[in-house]
């Protein structure tokens, strides 16, 4: 029986039926692939990088890229600054460090592994809650950091040394690491 050649298929099919799980379930999406999508189908695959309009756009609209290291530059610039509403939508779709975001959604999926390694013994999963509580009561959102490859400790040093920013140095904070995870994020769903 012969099997059906997946990559025969065409390229908008295979990224528009589920978005970036179709790059991130069998591996990221080529980047000549990518400069080929639809709008449509590129803005599934990229919003669940970083769910800014302005920066899915601009990566987008620059289309096609020679290399990745292209469309890298393209999304660094991108996101280059980004508003404090901005950045507050962006928020809404991770969850609190030490916490497993739940359901199916690529996002959920990039975030549970990204914090896969943000395992912790008793104490330091009880001073991550509390550190997390703390942060919101003092900055009124979620305490962001790009946890892929730190340890539950490094996480928490952190944290307790971002408690004692003011406003303006930590709001920059969050923006420079909202920036890393998106590259993050797009470096698994686009490859060369």
């Amino acid at each position: 029986m012969n099997r059906p050649d997946m990559r025969a298929e065409p390229v908008d099919a295979r990224a528009a039926s589920s978005g970036a799980a179709a790059a991130t379930s069998s591996g990221p999406l080529p980047l000549e692939e990518f400069n080929q999508l639809s709008p449509e189908a590129a803005e599934r695959l990229l919003r669940p990088c970083l769910d800014i309009e302005r920066w899915v756009r601009v990566l987008i609209e620059d289309r096609p890229y020679a290399d990745v290291d292209d469309l890298v530059k393209t999304a660094r610039r991108a996101a280059e600054p980004f508003t404090d509403e901005e950045v507050e939508a962006a928020l809404a779709h991770h969850p609190r460090i030490g916490e497993r975001a739940s359901g199916d959604s690529t996002e959920a999926t990039l975030s549970r592994s990204e914090q896969s390694g943000v395992v912790a013994d008793e104490d330091v999963q009880r001073r991550l809650q509390e550190g997390n509580r703390a942060y919101e009561q003092r900055f009124g959102r979620v305490f962001l950091i790009q946890a892929a490859g730190r340890s539950a400790e490094e996480i928490l040093a952190s944290l307790q040394s971002r408690l004692s920013n003011d406003e303006d140095t930590e709001r920059s904070m969050v923006a420079d690491q909202l920036r890393e995870i998106a590259i993050l994020r797009l470096a698994g769903v686009v490859s060369p």
